[in-house]
């Protein structure tokens, strides 16, 4: 259970960063940099979930397969 609370915190504190740089680039005039930061910011997430999707895929195949 603390594994899965971390990553929603690691999630949520990235997004926040990105949101606070992309406002602050925006309001510089910015605009590409900040629609960069946030793909780069959405990659890194995705990266993340794709991560812990694996990580599910590989217990229930344990589960069922019965393999350690």
């Amino acid at each position: 259970m603390y594994h899965d609370a971390s990553v929603l915190f690691q999630i949520a504190g990235i997004g926040i960063v990105v949101a606070m740089i992309h406002t602050i680039l925006k309001q510089m005039g910015k605009e590409e940099y900040a629609q960069f930061i946030t793909l780069i910011g959405f990659v890194i997430v995705l990266m993340i979930v794709m991560e812990n999707i694996a990580d599910l895929f590989q217990q229930i195949k344990s589960v069922f397969l019965f393999q350690g």
